[in-house]
């Protein structure tokens, strides 16, 4: 699919590095999730990692003069703070326990599906393609769910499904009825209360990391904040202000190959023949979604 064929909010020069972000490196964080799992529990992971984060970030704009949030946007980016990352990607991190990086990443595939069943709710009407996609996506979750990675863990079942459902509703919040401050400010306030968020989270689940950690573990980590968190979370949330919702998403059509190939490659994670096909009906559910909102 040619981007230059897609309809965008205005031009924008960063389009096509904010695009390579959200598909090269994403597709590589779930891996680094699971490698940081090794020492750090899920919720205390995500929660240092998006506070970190959005404390350089933070600090960055300060020092070039950006404007210090208003009330309300600190209200707006703690709810979407919570859906995305809290919701979102505490609970991404929870599934991880339970199952492979590469499955997980297919499963997030599903996330323009909901985007278009939330958005429902504003008065977005899905066209013939879309709701052919979203039929098709649906098909190959149903498929997927039923392989020998998800049978056995019910519990990681209900921490991606409920994860992706909270981090749709976020992106469609953050682009109609709960609006960020802009630019890096916006970011860095939804990671700070994000963050803040799952460490609250981690503290009430008692969570326990492991000290000192495990080398891999640290640079895991790391990798996650500079680049999961400064860099492509950061350009995920550019591409939501500033190109089309299907553009914005396309990332959910990428990241399952790259985060299956370095699952399978670096993790020796199994995948079945059928976990196989059903991925590649969750893509082509994806795919349709694409079309129907680009043609």
């Amino acid at each position: 699919m040619n981007a230059a064929t897609l309809p965008l909010k205005k031009p924008t020069a960063l389009l096509i590095p904010a695009l390579l972000a959200c598909y090269l490196v994403w597709g590589s964080t779930y891996l680094a999730i699971r490698f940081a799992l090794a020492s750090l529990p899920p919720f205390f992971q995500m929660g240092s990692r998006f506070l970190v984060a959005g404390a350089l970030l933070m600090a960055w704009v300060r020092w070039r003069g950006g404007a210090w949030p208003t009330p309300l946007q600190w209200r707006n980016a703690l709810v979407i703070g919570t859906l995305m990352l809290g919701g979102g990607m505490g609970l991404t991190a929870a599934a991880t326990v339970h199952i492979g990086s590469g499955l997980i990443a297919t499963f997030i595939a599903v996330v323009p599906m909901m985007v278009c069943g939330w958005g429902l709710l504003f008065g977005q009407r899905p066209n013939r393609l879309e709701l052919a996609g979203m039929a098709v996506g649906l098909a190959g979750v149903m498929l997927l769910v039923r392989g020998a990675s998800f049978a056995a863990a019910p519990v990681g079942i209900a921490c991606i499904t409920a994860a992706t459902l909270a981090w749709s509703l976020g992106s469609v919040l953050s682009t109609t009825r709960v609006p960020l401050a802009s630019g890096p400010t916006g970011f860095a306030s939804e990671m700070l209360c994000g963050g803040a968020v799952l460490m609250l989270i981690s503290l009430a689940l008692g969570e326990q990391p492991v000290w000192p950690p495990a080398p891999l573990a640290i640079a895991a980590w790391i990798y996650l904040v500079v680049f999961g968190s400064l860099i492509a979370f950061s350009a995920y949330l550019y591409l939501l202000a500033n190109a089309s919702p299907a553009l914005a998403t396309s990332y959910a059509f990428v990241n399952p190959l790259i985060a299956l190939f370095l699952g399978v490659v670096l993790a020796n994670e199994a995948v079945s023949g059928g976990e196989w096909v059903a991925c590649g009906v969750i893509l082509a559910g994806v795919l349709l979604i694409f079309r129907g909102k680009t043609a």
